[in-house]
């Protein structure tokens, strides 16, 4: 009852639940956890949501997005608070795996990001950071716009991003793995605080992705420019978001001590108490390069739409 009544629009309950709580509770404050950690800043998901949502360039589409992350997420999060229940999640207290994670989870970004972009390969654009020239002139772009088009969006890959990003360790899955999983009665209900977990993260990450799915709606272009603009976006974020993640994965992998660094935001919320290697991934990935791929695009596609427009003229 205190769970069903004000409990679980307390912050503190929520994040730090009492022992010998009925099953039902348990699996109530799980959700809610579950959706605090879906709509905060959360490096695992937001990025790749944000990606794959805009890709898919509707509200429908990028619902889509975020229910098939979530879904690998939910099955993976079902599979740790089982492994909580039975003692074999420790080795999340031992070793810390934010650094392979992330590398990862970047690697697979930038592996579907560079199929959107170039096809099924990364290309790394060594010879042009180092000054050389573009492999593409103007000419190449005089073309109809729905020919331009990147590849479309390989929206079942979330699945796998999901299965992937829930092995990154936060203080919900603190909260899930180690506090209520061990709660449960027996192992047959080990994983529904991990799959009521999942499905709080899934609630508000179909939220999200349909807000992100809807953006370029929003801006009233053309049917062509949003497939054009969706579809470029999608694979500029995933592909370059995909390397920083995997950068710093490597960083991390190499100097541990840099996971560990963090400025207080006063904020009793994880994902918005400080400001971290995961939060400053959210800023960059979705804020920075998302941000940067939608106005680069939208350029692109007027540009290509001017270029044609002249050519049918002369």
């Amino acid at each position: 009852m205190v769970v069903l009544g004000l409990g679980i629009f307390n912050i503190n309950f929520l994040l730090h639940p009492p022992s010998q709580l009925p099953v039902v509770e348990i699996l109530i404050v799980s959700l809610f956890l579950g959706m605090l950690h879906g709509i905060t800043p959360d490096e695992h998901t937001w990025p790749i949501t944000f990606s794959y949502a805009v890709g898919a360039y509707s509200t429908k589409g990028g619902m889509k997005a975020g229910f098939l992350f979530s879904l690998g997420f939910t099955i993976q999060r079902a599979l740790l608070t089982t492994l909580g229940y039975i003692g074999l999640a420790y080795f999340y207290m031992k070793y810390n795996l934010d650094g392979p994670v992330y590398f990862v989870v970047g690697l697979v970004m930038a592996i579907a990001g560079s199929y959107i972009l170039r096809g099924k390969y990364i290309h790394i654009p060594i010879d042009v950071l180092l000054g050389g020239h573009q492999h593409h002139t103007n000419e190449a772009k005089r073309i109809p716009l729905h020919e331009a088009h990147p590849r479309e969006v390989p929206i079942k890959m979330t699945i796998v991003h999901g299965l992937i990003a829930g092995f990154g360790f936060g203080a919900y899955a603190s909260i899930i793995t180690f506090v209520l999983a061990p709660e449960m009665p027996s192992i047959w209900y080990a994983p529904l605080p991990g799959l009521m977990f999942g499905i709080g993260t899934m609630i508000m990450q179909v939220i999200l992705g349909a807000v992100f799915g809807g953006l370029l709606r929003a801006k009233k272009f053309t049917e062509e420019e949003v497939k054009y603009v969706g579809r470029k976006t999608a694979g500029i974020t995933l592909y370059y978001g995909g390397l920083v993640f995997a950068l710093v994965g490597l960083l991390i992998i190499f100097l541990p001590q840099i996971d560990a660094w963090a400025i207080s935001t006063g904020i009793p919320i994880p994902n918005l108490d400080a400001i971290d290697i995961g939060f400053l991934l959210v800023i960059s990935v979705v804020g920075i390069i998302g941000l940067y791929g939608i106005i680069k695009s939208y350029k692109e596609a007027v540009r290509i739409h001017r270029l044609n427009s002249s050519t049918s003229n002369t």
